[in-house]
């Protein structure tokens, strides 16, 4: 099955959960003790003071082992558009505080729409089953930020341009599994240059997107910068810990 079917079929309205061995390590190399993904795509719930981001589809392409892949620069070989992309931890259970010690796992496609990990079948045609670029594993600091460097995402067919983002507290439990999404006009920009350009402006757009359509209001990311220069993107995830 295409991928593009496959996202046609909503797979965002299938659950699954994982279990994944526990390896005794460091707070920075945690596996989680068990994983389950709401692939519902709740819309954000407001308590207190702050939002709950909405909880989205970990989608077909999850990192398979984020605790072997710790790093800032996530880059790998993939050309294309620098982008930092700065994500801040929040607590609903504690004033919106920034969460400490939590685990952000990040991952998306390259320029041309491509996930590493993954391939050589009718979802991605592309065999990257045996490179990680693009995905990474890092821990909040006391202010509840972590920093990651890598290129400004692609896109493929039926979705949106997006990151993946799961994170953890410092156990390995699961807190929220969700996706952050690209102003418009920005990607227009970045995707009419460079490695971008051969592969041409996305065909979905934000409020067309089957994750994203029903808003996007605690998902949707601060960008800034130029595509010259390289892009800053900042974004305030609020969890339940």
């Amino acid at each position: 099955m295409e991928r593009k079917e496959f996202l046609k079929r909503g797979f965002s309205a299938l659950g699954f959960a994982a279990i994944i061995p526990v390896i005794s390590c460091s707070n920075d190399t945690v596996d989680p003790v068990e994983t389950s993904t709401d692939t519902t795509g709740t819309s954000g719930s407001t308590s207190g003071s702050c939002t709950l981001t909405a909880s989205e589809t970990a989608g077909p392409f999850p990192t398979k082992s984020p605790a072997s892949l710790v790093s800032n620069d996530i880059t790998s070989d993939r050309p294309g558009t620098k982008l930092t992309v700065k994500i801040t931890i929040q607590n609903k259970n504690n004033s919106c505080e920034g969460l400490e010690g939590a685990l952000v796992d990040i991952w998306h496609c390259d320029a041309a729409g491509n996930y590493s990990e993954y391939g050589g079948s009718g979802m991605q045609s592309t065999n990257y089953t045996s490179v990680h670029f693009l995905r990474g594993r890092q821990t909040t600091d006391a202010n509840g930020l972590v920093t990651f460097t890598s290129i400004y995402p692609g896109w493929y067919s039926g979705r949106a341009p997006h990151i993946h983002v799961h994170i953890y507290n410092a156990s390995g439990n699961s807190l929220l599994v969700t996706q952050i999404a690209f102003p418009e006009e920005i990607s227009k920009v970045v995707y009419a240059q460079g490695v971008y350009a051969s592969h041409g402006q996305a065909d979905t757009t934000n409020s067309r997107d089957n994750v994203f359509g029903d808003g996007v209001s605690t998902e949707m990311a601060t960008v800034t910068g130029s595509a010259s220069a390289g892009y800053e993107l900042t974004h305030a995830i609020v969890v339940s810990a």
